[in-house]
Formats: C-alpha cells, sequence, structure tokens
C-alpha cells in the first residue's frame, strides 16, 4: 500500500508498505479521505510540532474519513462507512481528570511517543475497534473527514460554558477558526463575528454564516464588547486582541496551540476586566455531535478548498501552508469505495 512518510523536515515522500493485519480487537479501514491538520504542517515544515521531533518516519493525519475492509471479529460490515476518533486516552490515574487529560495515551499521526504513532495518510489503516465512529446515510465520506476538527471546536466553545444568546468573536479564520463559527452557532450564540488577516478566509467565514468580519490591521475591532471570544490563530499578538475584544467577566477560550515557549501577551486587561481566560485541548466525545452537525449542515464541506491525490502530496502540503489560497486541503487516499 501507499503511505506518505515524513522524515524530517521538508522531507515528506510516499512509499510502499505492507497491508497491516488486523489484530485482537482491531480493525482495518480502507481510508478515504485524510485532512492536513496544523501539526501536520509544524511536523513538515519544521520536522517538530512543538517539543515533538520527527525521529523516525512518520505517517502523518489524524483528521480521516472512509470504509470499513476488514473485521475479523465481525461487528462491522466490510464498506461501512466510517470516521475515527483519533485518541486512545492514557490510563486512569490519581487525580481526577476527563479522559483526553490523562497523560499516557497517544494520538494518530503523532510524534510524541516512541515509537511514533503511525497516521492516517495510508490506503489503510488499523485502529481499535473503539475508535470507529459509523457515519449516518446523510454524511457523504468527503464531508466526514472534518468532524476531527469540528469536535475540537465544539469543545472549545463549550469549554466557554453556555454561549446562548451570547455574542462572540471567533479570532482566526482558518479551518479551526471556520469550525468554530459553526460550533459557537451550533450552542445558540445570537451573533457570531470573525476575525483575520487576509480576505479570503473572511470571506469563507461569510458564506458559513458569520454575521461580522473584521480584517485585523484594517478594521477597528471592538473592545470591551464579546461575551465569548474564541482564540484559534495561536498567535500571541492574536491572544492580547481577544483579551482587549472580551467584555467585563467574560470568557477567552484559547484553542489555538502556541509555541511551547514564553511569548509575549498583554494580560492586564484580564485581570482589569476580571475575564476569564481557559484553554481547550483536543476534545472528548464531541466527534459523536461533530457527525451529527455535519450530517445536517452540507454547506460545512465548503472549509474543504483542496483536494489532492497521495502523489501530490507534497504539494498538498505546500498548498495548506498558504492560508490565502486554502483553508482545509485533505488527500484522498481512495477516494471511490472498492469492494473488499
Amino acid at each position: 500500500m501507499d503511505a506518505v512518510v515524513i522524515n524530517g523536515k521538508l522531507d515528506l515522500t510516499v512509499t510502499a508498505q505492507p497491508v497491516p493485519i488486523p489484530g485482537a480487537g482491531e480493525v482495518r479501514i480502507r481510508v478515504g479521505y485524510v485532512g492536513i491538520c496544523g501539526s501536520d504542517l509544524h511536523y513538515y515544515g519544521e520536522g517538530a510540532n512543538g517539543a515533538f521531533v520527527v525521529t523516525e518516519p512518520l505517517v502523518p493525519g489524524h483528521e480521516l474519513s472512509g470504509w470499513v475492509d476488514l473485521d475479523p471479529d465481525g461487528r462491522f460490515a466490510p464498506g461501512t462507512p466510517v470516521t475515527v476518533h483519533p485518541a486512545r486516552f492514557g490510563p486512569e490515574g490519581s487525580t481526577p481528570v476527563e479522559p483526553h487529560l490523562r497523560p499516557g495515551g497517544s494520538y494518530l499521526g503523532s510524534a510524541a511517543t516512541t515509537p511514533h504513532t503511525q497516521g492516517a495518510m495510508s490506503e489503510y489503516l488499523l485502529v481499535d475497534a473503539g475508535m470507529i465512529r459509523t457515519l449516518p446515510a446523510e454524511l457523504p465520506v468527503r464531508r466526514a473527514a472534518l468532524a476531527e476538527p469540528l469536535a475540537v471546536a465544539l469543545h472549545g466553545a463549550g469549554r466557554a460554558g453556555s454561549l446562548d444568546g451570547a455574542r462572540v468573536l471567533v479570532c482566526g479564520a482558518g479551518p479551526i477558526g471556520l469550525l468554530a463559527v459553526v460550533a459557537a452557532q451550533e450552542a445558540g450564540a445570537a451573533r457570531v463575528e470573525i476575525t483575520d488577516l487576509l480576505p479570503g478566509p473572511l470571506d469563507r467565514a461569510r458564506a458559513l454564516g458569520a454575521d461580522g468580519v473584521w480584517r485585523v490591521g484594517e478594521d477597528e475591532i471592538p473592545s470591551d464588547a464579546y461575551d465569548v471570544v474564541l482564540e484559534c490563530s495561536g498567535a500571541a499578538p492574536a491572544v492580547s486582541s481577544a483579551i482587549a475584544a472580551v467584555r467585563r467577566r467574560g470568557t477567552v477560550v484559547q484553542i489555538g496551540m502556541l509555541p511551547n515557549q514564553p511569548v509575549g501577551v498583554n494580560i492586564a486587561p484580564l485581570i482589569s476586566k476580571e475575564a476569564t481566560l481557559t484553554g481547550a485541548f483536543r476534545f472528548l466525545d464531541e466527534i459523536d455531535r461533530a457527525i451529527d452537525v455535519l450530517g445536517r449542515r452540507p454547506e460545512i464541506e465548503s472549509v474543504i478548498t483542496h483536494e489532492f491525490a497521495p502523489g501530490d502530496a507534497v504539494e498538498a502540503f505546500e498548498t495548506a501552508r498558504r492560508p490565502a489560497d486554502s483553508s482545509k486541503v485533505v488527500v484522498a487516499m481512495n477516494s471511490a469505495k472498492v469492494a473488499s
């Protein structure tokens, strides 16, 4: 089978690998579509994602959809359309935290573990049966590749508490920011606005129903105006802008990942406004809700702007690195179901 492999900084190849054989409790997926995430771009562009360095060949990708190819235990019929929860949670420890925050877990396509946890950008993938989520008839497999990033956005919006009737600002109109608009809408926000440096992403946000857009550097973003700010860019200046924009005793949720190093952020307004800054990391079980939302809202598929074949994976990653030109870029490993 073909697999896209990152060997180090700007070193990406397509290699032939043996088709994996499922063991006890495992299911083999014939992969359809794999989205390129920000962490994948870091592994490709820098050879590392924060503190996690590529030290051996790494198959990227944790945003996927496809079809069951082989389930030795007969739980899923061949050809069943699915997506996958990409996490294996760590063991329960002495500190009671939700499973996705436990240490010792793993995530598809990650160099956080050694050996690395191989990802989905291959023709076939083995996963634990409990990671599989079957798709409803109304959800196409291509759109279902957005289930994982939408789950991230839903989890982030949920960290703010109730958004019912709230005025919400999303900072950053990349793929997660666009899906955060959807998440805030689904949570009952009365008004959802969004910021970005570039006009193209803001146009995409309008198409998803954003109530207002603000171009950073040209428009004056209102201060002290928003009940909740969902910061999705992961840029330190945007964090300061988010703190400035939130109202007194409002909430800023940091969804975008920042570098694992000291960065300059102005938190003085956070203190004087008694506002709350909280983090959001991946998700727990929101992927189930994401599947429902994607099935009801076909317009969300517009977040996918480019699709590439595995042989064009370098072009796919380079395209994903250009936010002015692209939003979510997917690699179609097997774009049509093939009978087993």
